[in-house]
């Protein structure tokens, strides 16, 4: 069996293709860099982050963009012996009618790149993606917003011909599906199946009432009828179903003609908020004999097992996700990502103290431009970060330490500075809907010089923070926090997922530096 999620932790939106015995799935990045994250199986049980393709800032510049901009629904594809992908930046979509949404394509002849220089594509939309007709042709889609007061913002689903050769878009544009009165109509993906165009798009927003919604037409350009039962796949209906938000989805055909269907899914804590994210899951199709897909197991609810299609397993069990970082080679581990921008040598630094990382101060916490933080995602509900820094504060300006970290406006941030009375001291900054400040009473002196061991506890709902001075005996430091301000669900809209890290601030502008001895990252059993 299969068991879901898939991918489990911030790894929204999956776009799949299969190439041969390869699988891969690319999902949304959003303002972590570098962009779009790609994953890849050959058993449809195990897989294994291997490629981040938008790794230069000629690819991707998302320097000032808000909070969950960036990176929205990439779509993967593969045709003439290259990897096709179409992403979009989002520069502007908060506190205005307007979208930013700027679409581009770039390919690679494998998937590890190389990666080609992006070509710009339009701004109609987001969740672009491309579709290959068997006629040798290629077409464009994404959805179209409107702007306008009293419109359906989510307006319908974009289609033009996509010329491979020049890689622009040509001829005329048509809006060929509106969606449905579930509205939120967004992530359009089209197949070819027995002479009929399906197009499976996601509606219904992407929260609790979240839904993949098919449509089919004999020409690729409509007119689209709905499916009988309307959606394809959702857990709107369902409270107490485990795989909750079930929506935004992707086929895929296997060597042996079975059919799967990846979605975006989350699993909620308390007050129903995911702090992982929205993660990818997967389930096994059928086709009826009227022609439409249905879940193999019923309904339209997804399940957290689902059977698998028998290919030969590459592990007998998922490999862990626990991992301890020495920083003792000239590489970060892919799972780390920054903010926004890449990880260069004037603010990160593996060779300045061997077996360390060093950090060069930047911008505070709440910055969208320049941060000195590298991190990782959350991906179990119930993990331990630790790690050990060597940090000689000036002044206050200079903070160094262990982030739990949702985005600007949401972060428990445990730092090291230096106080006027108490000199060099630890405490914890919380960041809770935009409003930051120092916890009260928590200020500790510490020993003027050396390293200090410091741990992030995290059991689903509940963030503790502690230290060591000796690496083996704990301190806890603050009182147990609400870890479910780090998810999507809490004070406003947003996207991503908790993220783990480490960060560095010198808010006087000089690169202060902060020494990182390992990153432990364990999975605890849940």
């Amino acid at each position: 069996m299969i068991k879901n999620p898939i991918l489990p932790g911030f790894n929204p939106d999956p776009s799949i293709v299969r190439v041969g015995d390869d699988y891969y799935i690319a999902t949304s990045t959003f303002e972590w860099f570098p962009g779009v994250q790609i994953h890849h199986s050959r058993d449809l049980v195990n897989w294994e982050l291997v490629a981040r393709p938008l790794d230069r800032p000629s690819q991707l510049d998302m320097i000032g963009n808000p909070d969950s901009g960036g990176i929205w629904a990439p779509c993967l594809s593969y045709s003439d012996g290259l990897f096709w992908l179409i992403y979009t930046d989002v520069k502007q979509w908060t506190h205005t009618r307007y979208k930013v949404t700027h679409n581009y394509v770039v390919t690679a002849p494998s998937i590890t790149g190389p990666w080609s220089e992006p070509t710009y594509l339009d701004s109609a939309g987001f969740d672009a993606s491309l579709f290959h007709d068997d006629d040798g042709r290629k077409w464009y889609l994404s959805m179209i917003w409107d702007h306008r007061t009293g419109k359906n913002q989510f307006t319908g689903t974009l289609l033009q011909e996509f010329d491979p050769q020049t890689r622009t878009l040509i001829g005329p544009r048509k809006n060929i599906f509106k969606g449905t009165d579930h509205e939120f109509t967004e992530g359009p993906h089209l197949y070819k199946k027995d002479g009929y165009y399906y197009l499976l798009v996601a509606e219904g927003g992407t929260w609790y009432t979240h839904a993949a919604t098919i449509a089919r037409s004999r020409t690729i350009d409509g007119p689209y009828e709905v499916d009988p039962l309307k959606h394809f796949l959702t857990s709107k209906d369902d409270e107490s179903a485990t795989l909750q938000k079930a929506g935004h989805a992707s086929l895929v055909q296997t060597k042996s003609g079975a059919w799967y269907v990846v979605h975006l899914t989350g699993r909620p804590l308390r007050d129903k908020r995911c702090t992982l994210g929205r993660e990818t899951a997967i389930q096994r199709c059928s086709w009826e004999p009227e022609g439409w897909p249905r879940l193999s197991h019923g309904g339209c609810v997804p399940t957290v097992d689902v059977e698998d299609d028998g290919l030969p397993l590459t592990s007998p069990t998922p490999p862990s996700r626990s991992h301890r970082e020495e920083f003792d080679t000239a590489d970060l581990s892919i799972h780390f990502q920054a903010l926004r921008r890449p990880i260069t040598k004037d603010w990160l630094e593996l060779t300045a103290r061997p077996g360390w990382v060093r950090l060069h101060g930047e911008e505070p916490t709440t910055s969208n431009f320049r941060q000195a933080l590298i991190a990782r995602r959350q991906q179990a509900f119930d993990v331990e970060v630790t790690t050990r820094v060597d940090f000689d504060p000036v002044d206050f300006k200079h903070m160094a330490g262990l982030i739990a970290y949702y985005d600007t406006t949401n972060h428990y941030y445990l730092r090291i500075t230096r106080d006027e009375e108490l000199g060099r001291c630890l405490g914890i900054i919380r960041t809770d809907a935009g409003d930051t400040g120092e916890l009260p009473d928590v200020e500790t002196a510490l020993p003027d010089a050396g390293p200090v061991h410091l741990r992030v506890t995290i059991h689903r709902e509940a963030l503790q923070f502690s230290y060591s001075l000796d690496g083996s005996t704990w301190i806890a430091i603050g009182p147990e926090l609400d870890a479910t301000i780090l998810s999507d669900d809490y004070h406003s809209l947003g996207f991503t997922g908790a993220f783990i890290g480490l960060s560095a601030q010198d808010l006087n502008g000089h690169g202060h530096p902060a020494d990182f001895d390992y990153f432990d990252y364990q999975e605890l059993s849940e």
